[in-house]
């Protein structure tokens, strides 16, 4: 026994020895002068789990060792992480100068290397051309708000004594409507095998880069295999069909319109994934916290009711919402826009860079990636007083919406080109929502907001009729 002790002693000073020497030996590569203060753990691994895992906390451990732009290696590329708001600006806003979108390989490989936010340059521009065509303010007033409406009134039909997990209704929710907008006639049946493989896209997004079988990686590559095998397969019946498909995915296919037509089919499958993907990760989540603070919040929630029900009144149940009515939801869009902010869905986005560059005084090499991490702006109490407190009344500020480092929806000429559509299907939902039902907790909900924000154990809520 005392030999075998002995055996696993040597053995472990030994590992701690190796990945000592291992983390050493990698400071050392990325030893250059003009770089930017900072740590880069493992080979190859670098960082990645401590951020995956601790996420804010290990950000301003590093911020509070190494200032607010250190750099550090994360989903398998050295990475610079920016927190300076001024700084963050001034990226976002000078792409084409040394900076392109950045997102890593190991996310590019799932989402697709032809997505709006993978690509730069013409090839950018006619494919964001080609997706505002589908989803700009023009398209949702004209088609798609109708569209929307219907679908939420109907999907939030007979909730009424109900106890249910919202977390899993809003993902449900975003993805069956970005769903049906995009292929609206397919059967049923595609979206019960489409559902479950798109799951594990999303959730290899957000996973250490290692693809080997069990991991989330792994699954997120097999998800992605798997939706592109039933998407090309509906392209091609379309394409053999003399029918017209008045959907999104018909819109990308027509050869008439020059928006579309000069889109390979790797682009047009990367562009569904894109819609999809976007939409439903962004809109589920805001949902789901927008009821968690409304609950917490009774004035809010009442207030966004007065708003709704005013827009009801006079109205038959099965009354369409108007353009006019959608923008007068003014209180509505303060409380998405809160819930955006105060939750962080979204904490930064990447950019790389095209060559070396100069940014906040240090050279940062070609093919790192600038971490433009928006999460601690959100928090700011100069910009936002009393940073923690659900309040949405703060936005009916417009110029709020408009400040320089309001980062919502990133700035520049990345800005989401689905913001307003999102914020639509958000609306839809709570219209029909707290026009016809109330809803109390059931037991308490652990939240978690990094990486990605989740109720591990969902969020349960029992409604009853309004």
């Amino acid at each position: 026994m005392e030999v075998v002790g002995m055996v696993g002693l040597v053995l472990g000073v030994g590992i701690c020895v190796g990945l000592a020497l291992l983390m050493k030996w990698n400071a050392m590569r990325y030893r250059r002068k003009g770089l930017p203060p900072g740590s880069m753990g493992l080979p190859f691994f670098g960082e990645t789990a401590k951020f995956l895992t601790q996420g804010p906390t290990f950000v301003k451990m590093q911020r509070a060792r190494y200032g607010n732009f250190f750099k550090t290696h994360i989903f398998g590329c050295p990475t610079v992480i920016c927190m300076d708001p001024g700084v963050n600006r001034y990226i976002l806003l000078n792409e084409g100068k040394g900076l392109v979108a950045g997102y890593p390989p190991s996310m590019r490989n799932i989402i697709g290397n032809k997505n709006i936010a993978a690509v730069h340059g013409a090839t950018h521009k006619y494919i964001r051309g080609s997706l505002l065509s589908l989803i700009a303010p023009p398209v949702i007033k004209d088609h798609l708000l109708q569209h929307v409406d219907g679908l939420m009134r109907s999907f939030l039909h007979n909730w009424d004594g109900k106890t249910i997990d919202i977390q899993d209704k809003t993902s449900e929710m975003a993805l069956l409507v970005s769903y049906k907008q995009m292929l609206e006639i397919e059967p049923a049946l595609l979206y019960e095998a489409f559902k479950p493989e798109f799951d594990k896209l999303v959730i290899g997004t957000l996973a250490m880069p290692i693809n080997l079988p069990g991991t989330n990686y792994y699954f997120g590559f097999q998800g992605r295999k798997n939706v592109l095998k039933m998407l090309r397969k509906v392209i091609a019946e379309r394409r053999a069909s003399s029918a017209t498909h008045n959907d999104m995915l018909g819109d990308l296919l027509s050869k008439e319109d020059p928006k579309h037509s000069l889109l390979s089919d790797e682009e047009i499958l990367d562009q569904i994934i894109t819609i999809l993907y976007s939409g439903y990760e962004t809109v589920s989540k805001t949902t789901m916290m927008s009821i968690k603070y409304l609950h917490d919040n009774p004035k809010a929630l009442q207030q966004l009711r007065e708003e709704h029900l005013a827009i009801r009144k006079g109205k038959n149940p099965e009354d369409p919402i108007r353009w006019t009515e959608y923008k007068s939801m003014t209180f509505t869009r303060a409380v998405i826009l809160e819930t955006s902010r105060l939750a962080t869905i979204v904490n930064g986005v990447l950019r790389e860079t095209t060559n070396d560059i100069e940014v906040n005084g240090y050279v940062i090499p070609k093919g790192w990636r600038i971490y433009v991490y928006t999460r601690e702006t959100n928090y700011d109490p100069l910009q936002y007083p009393e940073p923690f407190t659900f309040n949405p009344w703060r936005w009916l500020d417009k110029s709020l919406e408009s400040q320089n480092y309001c980062f919502l929806f990133g700035a520049g000429n990345r800005v989401c080109p689905g913001k307003e559509l999102g914020i639509v299907k958000i609306s839809m939902f709570l219209h029909h929502l707290v026009t016809r039902y109330r809803w109390e907790e059931v037991g308490d909900a652990e939240i978690a907001k990094f990486p990605r924000v989740e109720a591990p154990k969902g969020l349960h809520i029992k409604i009853t009729k309004y």
